[in-house]
This record gives C-alpha cells, structure tokens and sequence, in this order.
C-alpha cells in the first residue's frame, strides 16, 4: 500500500540536512551549556550561533529570542508572561475566535485571573477587520494576539496592517507565526510586532522546541523558576541539539520558500482540477491567497469522521482541523466561527496540508482515489434519498 501524508499543519519530519546538524550535539557536544568547563562552552557556543542564525532570518537581534519546548509554550510565555508583568497599565485583551488553543485556553485562564477578553468576529474567509479592531481596543488595553497564517484553513491576517494601528498605542502585538514560518516574510521591523511565537517541528525540524520573539522594550514575567537561563525568562537546561535543529530548519525553509510556494500551488490546482473533472460537490474553507500548503474542503454530505476513516484504510493521511483536537468529535471551533454553527460544511470538513516528502507525481494518484471515494459517498447518499 502506498502511504500519502497531507497533514504537515500538524507536524513534519526531520529534514536530513537538520537531523545532519542536529546528530553531533547528541554524540559530541553534549555539555550542559549553562557549565563553565569547555564542554559547556562549546555548548554554549553552539546556542549563540543558533539565536543569532534565527536572528538573521527575522530581521531581530539574537537577545530578542527565547528558545521554548515548541509553539505552545512559546504562546503561554507571550500572553501570561506579558499579561501578568503589564496588569498595572490594564486588564484588557483583544484576540480572535479563530486562533490556536494554545492562544484561546491560555487567554481563558487570564479571564479567571481578573482580564478581560475581546474576541474578534471573523468574516466567511476567515479575517479579522482592522476597523473592528480599532473599535475594540480601549485605554485599559494592554495586548493583542491575532494569529499570522490559520493552522486549520491557512487564512493569512492582516499583520502588517494591525501593527501599524497599534503603533501608536500601549497595546503590545502578539502574533502565534508557527503555521506561517517558512512560508511568508516574516520581518519584526516591518511587520510592527513585538512577540512572535514558533515551532520546529512545523519547518521540518525536530519536536519539542519553538521559540518566542520577544522586542527589546517588551517586559515579560517568566512562567518557570530555577536557573537563570534564556536571561532568566525561562528556566531550564536548554534542548542544544533541538535548538540548533530548529535553526538549520528555519534557513532550508526561508531558502526554499519560492520552490515550496509553488509546488504545494500545484498541489492544490491539482486538486481541484481533479474535483471538479469527477463532478464532487465541494466548497473550499478560507481564503483562495492564504497559507499554500493548507487545503480545506467540505465535501456535500459526507461527514469529516466517515471520510478520514475510509482515507485512512487506503493509507491517505489528512486531518479533520488542528492535531490538538484529534481524536475527538468536537467540531472545529474555526469553520464555526466562519460559518456558524449550524451550516453543514462545520461537520464534513477535512484539511489537506502538503510538505516537503509529498512528490508530485504521486499526489495526482491521491487525489484520484480522494474523488473516488467521495464520489461513491455522495452517489450513496442520494441513492439513499
């Protein structure tokens, strides 16, 4: 059986050339780099090159970045950490109904510390309005968080513009940038944004370490205690070997961009084409100018569950929505707060996300037998009616 994984948006493998530079610091350069003997200076040595590889990647400076064990902590780090060290200039958050868990559960617990939480409408593509925005923010208004690219229907935000807005107001600007890394310019001076959150394992890097970008005028409170790490923002023995993964990845990736943005085009074009020469009924989630690698679909009549199953027996990998909500029956909270509650594309939703290993020649050969099954449901349930 052939396999065929389209589900990237929940995670990657190990590019070799990253595994290549991450393999020494298991088997060589293993000192713990806070040690003051030369096994942890080399170590030491190594995550200063890696901050300052990143830093040239995100037009930042090295001291701006906090290596973290992925995006979720980088997450919790930027709005816990920022909320509780500015609480004296304000209580009050803006974020959007779309973003990642990561974002939405960690701004519910500040609501149990005493913030209040604005959360941002979306339109039927999946955008937040900067006028909305504006209407919303207040003196007591101390943060906003809207994500970069969805992980769950690849819609792109308009960053540059909310920095901009905000350029002139207390709020700091937070954007969750682990979907879009690798994929879009992500450039700190030009985008207006002081945090800014990743993760390796979305690049083709290995898991269990992200990082958060934070600007130099930004104060944050840490949210681990021990040792003075990471200039005493986050405790704890770093992930050399991780770290420096990460940062191979990151440059494969931005270096790749143009070659990856076109070929996962093609993937979609494909993929359309291929739809449509079958006659399945579909509808596309999101914007047709977001994130390239991530396909949303609703196919008429057939249910997310029923359709992954049947792809899943004929070695087809996809996803119903985020990978931090597998596993369960909980309808996307994004296609929901698109559409609303009710409209069926909520519950026949499935995401295709492409990345590095897909190979062209063998995506059509996928996606033909992606029409045949939906074909043979569809036909199915009308017979049945």
């Amino acid at each position: 059986m052939n396999e065929h994984y389209f589900d990237h948006a929940a995670t990657s493998s190990v590019h070799p050339h990253v595994l290549d530079a991450m393999i020494p610091y298991f088997t060589e350069v293993y000192g713990n780099p806070s040690s003051t003997h030369r096994f942890g200076r080399r170590a030491k040595a190594a995550l200063r090159n890696a901050r300052e590889r990143l830093a040239v990647q995100f037009n930042a400076s090295a001291d701006e970045f906090i290596f973290t064990s992925g995006g979720t902590e980088a997450n919790n780090l930027a709005l816990l950490g920022y909320a509780r060290a500015n609480r004296f200039k304000g209580k009050h958050i803006i974020t959007s109904k779309t973003e990642h868990h990561a974002v939405l559960h960690t701004v519910k617990k500040l609501e149990a510390e005493g913030f209040t939480v604005t959360y941002l409408d979306v339109d039927q593509a999946g955008k937040v309005s900067t006028e909305k925005l504006r209407s919303a923010l207040t003196d007591e208004t101390i943060l906003v968080s809207i994500m970069y690219g969805n992980n769950e229907v690849g819609t792109l935000q308009p960053i540059k513009e909310i920095g901009a807005l905000l350029q002139n107001h207390q709020a700091a600007f937070h954007t969750d940038a682990v979907q879009a890394a690798g994929l879009e310019t992500i450039d700190c001076a030009d985008l207006g944004v002081d945090l800014f959150s990743l993760a390796s394992h979305k690049v083709n890097g290995p898991k269990g370490v992200g990082c958060l970008f934070v600007s130099k005028n930004v104060t944050i409170a840490p949210l681990s205690y021990g040792g003075e790490q990471e200039r005493k923002r986050r405790a704890g023995t770093e992930n050399v070997a991780g770290i420096v993964g990460f940062a191979k990845a990151i440059e494969l990736a931005n270096d790749q961009r143009t070659e990856n943005r076109r070929k996962y085009k093609y993937f979609r074009d494909t993929f359309i084409e291929i739809m449509d020469a079958h006659g399945v009924e579909y509808v596309i989630n999101g914007s047709d100018d977001g994130l390239p690698h991530i396909l949303n679909v609703s196919f008429k009549g057939v249910k997310t569950e029923t359709l992954l199953m049947k792809l899943d027996l004929i070695g087809i990998v996809a996803s119903g929505g985020s990978a931090c909500t597998a596993g369960t029956l909980v309808p996307s909270h994004v296609i929901e707060a698109m559409y609303g509650p009710e409209s069926p594309r909520v519950s026949e939703a499935i995401r295709f996300s492409f990345g590095f290993t897909n190979i062209e020649s063998e995506t059509t050969e996928a996606f033909q037998e992606i029409a045949r099954i939906v074909l043979a449901e569809q036909n199915r349930d009308q017979f049945i009616e």
